[in-house]
């Protein structure tokens, strides 16, 4: 009989348990929540004296700061000489532009491709368009045709003209054409 009673308790303790509910809401802060506007398929001209100097998109900006800082997610820039013929299209997983320093940093698997076959492969760039000028402290990989080259921190303009290396890692010659 005590043996009897014992296995009950046990089997009533065992149905009292309470099941974990599942959580309502992530854990984590999202850009949404702190964002002062939102946008969906956003896209922007960005001009300097009238002129055009880049066409800026993405399926998601979020607005900060009074509407001058812009974060875009994924970031897809058509970067414009000063002639306002087509220099360059960059694209990344993000984008983060401010709009009174007239700079873009862009992160995470950035794309460089100029209209002459020139490609540039970097985790992260910043765009200063006041001086048209791309620069990175972090390692990247350019190519063209015939050429490669590996190294760590660059300076270039939009279409890949003007290239300085800070640190080579390695470069497989080929021509170079001079104009």
């Amino acid at each position: 009989m005590r043996l009897l009673v014992a296995a009950a308790i046990v089997v009533l303790v065992a149905a009292c348990k309470r099941p974990e509910s599942p959580p309502v809401g992530a854990a984590k802060n999202t850009l949404a929540d702190s964002a002062d506007q939102i946008l969906f398929n956003a896209r922007f001209v960005i001009t300097d004296k009238g002129l055009r100097r880049a066409d800026i998109d993405g399926d998601t900006a979020y607005f900060f700061h009074d509407n001058t800082l812009l974060v875009m997610t994924p970031l897809r820039m058509k970067a414009y000489s000063s002639n306002g013929a087509l220099d360059g299209i960059v694209t990344a997983r993000m984008g983060v532009y401010d709009t009174r320093l007239a700079k873009l940093e862009a992160s995470g698997d950035v794309v460089m491709n100029s209209l002459d076959g020139k490609r540039l492969e970097t985790p992260f760039a910043r765009y200063d368009q006041r001086l048209d000028l791309i620069s990175s402290d972090s390692a990247f990989y350019m190519s063209e045709p015939g050429r490669d080259i590996r190294g760590r921190g660059f300076r270039t303009d939009a279409g890949m003209n003007s290239f300085s290396v800070t640190t080579l890692l390695s470069s497989k010659p080929g021509r170079v054409t001079i104009p």
